[in-house]
């Protein structure tokens, strides 16, 4: 498939590829109408083929986006972030000169502080930006491929343990805020999860740390798994591996949680921007199990380093070439 190709998924809609390694918008479905098992099928094909799905023009309500979540799975909600009183699945992230935006400047994949991250989050455009307020996305079975096979042996097997650790600082020393944190860290005691993880239904492998909730990779000396750690955040700054989204109200987007780490820089500050989040349970997080053995299936991608380059006739002549003509034919 080349960028810019566009191709029929199912009744009443087409999927249009955005990148090379992740990213489709899906054009001619409106989400204010339930979808047919017909067309839940095609799009959720989609939606786990290119991790990142992006709608325009999609102006709907509350409930709406609620009710389209509840088509992929049970709703969950988050035990940090601000929501509804009413409807406490939805995250609201409300930032302003008033209120500036916090923690979203980081690569990470929502909420691995849970033994059962959520599957999939769906992000609908309330108030945008003048300029700024992008959100990158980037994935990470992409990024895993990448790796040198002997990397891939070297990460095998091994976990990492998680933290709701950007939240910790909100609660202050009061016996109140104290017991609720105990709570918390009851219900979420720090799980350690495979550094890879295997998609449940598409079987790719898939980096599976963040800076934002990995504390450590367990069994190694600090120093060692910082390396390790620094080196597999990295994989995520790879353009080749990125999808960047430009906001525009009534966008609507939606991402494999399980698949893909997200950015969104604060660049539009202190402009406003407003989005209404909700989040889709997933599943206890697998690796892979038994020995190390390639994956199937997948091809390998181009690093640029060590490439033969084509044959003369097969490309434009390079400068030096032309020297070494005339000296030969001299």
């Amino acid at each position: 498939m080349h960028n810019n190709e566009t191709s029929p998924a199912g009744p009443g809609f087409e999927v249009v590829r955005l990148g090379g390694n992740i990213g489709a918008e899906i054009r001619g479905l409106d989400l204010r109408q339930a979808l047919s098992d017909s067309q839940f099928g095609a799009l959720h094909d989609a939606f786990v083929h290119h991790e990142v799905l992006v709608f325009r023009d999609q102006d709907i309500s509350l409930d709406e986006q609620m009710a389209f979540g509840r088509r992929f799975g049970e709703l969950s909600i988050h035990p940090f972030s601000p929501n509804l009183d009413d409807k406490r699945e939805v995250i609201v992230l409300d930032y302003s000169a008033d209120n500036p935006p916090a923690l979203t400047d980081q690569w990470h994949a929502d909420e691995t502080f849970r033994l059962a991250p959520p599957a999939l989050t769906i992000l609908r455009a309330k108030v945008v930006p003048q300029y700024g307020g992008d959100t990158l996305f980037s994935s990470m079975s992409a990024a895993y491929t990448g790796l040198s096979e002997r990397m891939k042996q070297y990460i095998h097997g091994l976990e990492a343990t998680h933290d709701f650790k950007p939240w910790r600082h909100l609660f202050t020393s009061s016996e109140g805020h104290q017991a609720r944190l105990r709570e918390l860290e009851r219900e979420f005691p720090n799980p350690s999860h495979p550094v890879v993880r295997v998609h449940p239904v598409t079987g790719r492998r898939i980096i599976n740390v963040s800076a934002q909730f990995t504390v450590r990779i367990n069994g190694l000396k600090d120093d060692e798994s910082n390396m390790i750690l620094q080196y597999l955040y990295g994989r995520a700054q790879i353009p080749e591996f990125q999808l960047r989204v430009k906001w525009a109200p009534h966008t609507v987007v939606m991402w494999d949680n399980r698949s893909t780490h997200h950015y969104a820089p604060h660049d539009y500050y202190p402009q406003r921007r407003t989005m209404n989040r909700v989040t889709v349970a997933g599943d206890r997080v697998q690796g892979v199990t038994g020995p190390y053995t390639p994956e199937q299936g997948v091809m390998p991608l181009p690093d640029g380093h060590g490439v033969k380059p084509a044959n003369r006739g097969e490309r434009p002549t390079r400068e030096f070439e032309r020297h070494i003509d005339k000296e030969t034919t001299a």
